[in-house]
């Protein structure tokens, strides 16, 4: 897969956009005014606005930019050539480490719902889209049971994923880890062998 484009910011809108995703991160898209980021960075509203048209021009920057991390960083496993479930578990590892990493980038793309956004609501779930995409190769990829609905099984597995955000502490257990423990259950299942009733 080709890596996600990005383009390339002027130091300014890099600022400006740093400020906006740990706000929005923090305080939620819509608590979070121009006026709320231009005051955190020390600068007016006008020095924002003469770099992104509006607030939904912002969001979508830092989305463009929260995607492609994470689309690097799972883009260098799918190119590994490792076996399916093996890719699967590196994958799941750095998906883990974007969106637990103490950045607003990530935390945004997984907390804002494309259609809480009507404005660039279209763009949002075209980026997400496109990013989920290697997951439904990495999961195709898979030995799986007859019958076994491969599009749940990855909505359940980048639900899990995503949900960390929420529960995950520093030092309560490494993502690597997680990421090995939530494929091994999906691989080998948690029920006691012969007691599945």
């Amino acid at each position: 897969m080709k890596p996600a484009p990005t383009r390339k910011e002027s130091a300014p809108q890099q600022r400006f956009l740093d400020g906006a995703a740990d706000l929005f991160a923090r305080n939620g898209y819509h608590a979070t005014s121009i006026r709320d980021i231009a005051r955190a960075l020390g600068v007016t509203p006008g020095a924002i606005y003469a770099h992104f048209p509006s607030k939904a021009g912002i969001l979508l920057a830092v989305y463009e930019a929260g995607v492609a991390r994470i689309t690097e960083a799972v883009d260098h496993v799918m190119q590994s050539g490792e076996t399916p479930w093996i890719a699967l578990e590196k994958a799941c590892h750095r998906h883990l480490d974007e969106v637990l990493a103490d950045n607003g980038y990530a935390r945004v793309v997984v907390r804002v719902v494309p259609e809480d956004v009507a404005e660039v609501s279209a763009d949002l779930a075209r980026l997400r889209a496109d990013y989920e995409s290697r997951f439904r190769h990495l999961v195709d990829a898979l030995d799986l049971a007859p019958g076994t609905n491969r599009t749940l099984l990855r909505f359940t597995l980048l639900g899990a994923l995503n949900w960390s955000q929420v529960w995950y502490r520093p030092g309560l257990t490494a993502p690597g880890d997680i990421a090995g423990e939530i494929v091994r259950n999906l691989k080998d299942g948690v029920a006691v062998k012969g007691n599945e009733a």
